[in-house]
């Protein structure tokens, strides 16, 4: 990856962030993620709240610090030490070339928690089939770095412009093709528009600077932090339940129970029941509580879980 950035790019006498309280300065996404992550760290133990105009959140950890801005930003400020660490997607960690240390991937947005994939498209009724028949053609996206470099790698000169936005209406009477992000395509084809090639996927990663990483104590929390944003995230799939079951039907309730380990199981005042506890993805609940029940189980109590932490 590129060190240094083009001088348009540049922050502007950042500074260093000092090594006292506190400890860790935070970049955070403004826009679209921005609920989605305040309600993600609130799952793995950080309240953080704004109000309406402000950038500036309030952390109930005296170690943390943070700002809201853009996405797009994140990197670029995380890489020059402004923040410590941030959330940002690897799409502009790309785009703009950051010099970061990614620590983990954390997969959501504010619907849904699939990675989502930049595409090349074309009106439907476009004679183009590929990226070589874009030669000479105009292509708008937010992307203009990646979309350059990926047609500078086809060898194609197709003139690549800055979108401000509503990037999917501006074909065909603005621009022959778009750079665009979706994650279901259902805009794309409401839009009457066709892929013809996905140039990269993403999703938000937590990055750090280097000389944070390299600093133990900041390396710790930052580790912290990770380990806790991945348990809330895994947790959402999730359920915890419990129930009682007789001793003579144990084998064949733990077989039919599917679980991250084996069930723990504890033993009841009775000598002939025990209780049973276990994780389980909630998609399957609802067809293995008949299932437990048919075979014994009773008291069955399924219930939502916060963090999983492997």
């Amino acid at each position: 990856m590129a060190k240094k950035l083009e001088a348009t790019k540049a922050p502007v006498c950042l500074g260093r962030v000092p090594d006292v309280t506190p400890l860790l300065m935070l970049g955070l996404p403004k826009g679209s993620l921005e609920e989605s992550t305040k309600n993600l760290f609130a799952k793995a133990g950080w309240k953080i709240t704004t109000s309406s105009r402000s950038y500036k959140p309030s952390i109930d950890d005296p170690e943390l610090d943070g700002r809201f801005i853009r996405a797009q930003e994140v990197s670029r400020y995380v890489e020059h030490g402004f923040f410590d660490c941030g959330l940002t997607g690897y799409d502009w960690i790309k785009e703009n070339e950051s010099d970061v240390i990614e620590v983990c991937d954390l997969i959501y947005s504010k619907a849904s928690v699939q990675k989502s994939r930049w595409v090349l498209c074309v009106p439907e009724s476009s004679p183009i089939k590929s990226a070589e028949d874009l030669a000479g053609k105009r292509v708008a996206t937010e992307l203009v770095g990646t979309v350059k470099r990926y047609f500078a790698e086809k060898k194609v000169n197709a003139l690549v412009e800055f979108s401000w936005g509503a990037t999917e209406v501006k074909v065909p009477d603005l621009v022959d093709a778009i750079v665009d992000i979706t994650e279901t395509g259902s805009s794309l084809r409401a839009n009457k528009l066709r892929i013809i090639d996905t140039l990269l996927y993403t999703n938000t990663k937590l990055i750090a600077n280097k000389a944070s990483w390299a600093n133990p104590a900041k390396r710790k929390k930052i580790e912290t932090i990770a380990m806790l944003l991945v348990g809330a995230l895994e947790a959402q799939s999730k359920v915890g339940l419990k129930m009682n079951a007789p001793k003579a039907a144990l084998d064949k309730i733990t077989k039919a129970m599917p679980s991250l380990r084996n069930p723990t199981i504890s033993p009841l005042s009775s000598p002939d029941w025990v209780a049973l506890e276990t994780i389980i993805d909630e998609s399957v609940a609802r067809e293995i509580i008949p299932q437990l029940k048919a075979l014994g189980a009773e008291g069955i109590v399924e219930y939502p879980l916060n963090k999983v932490v492997y």
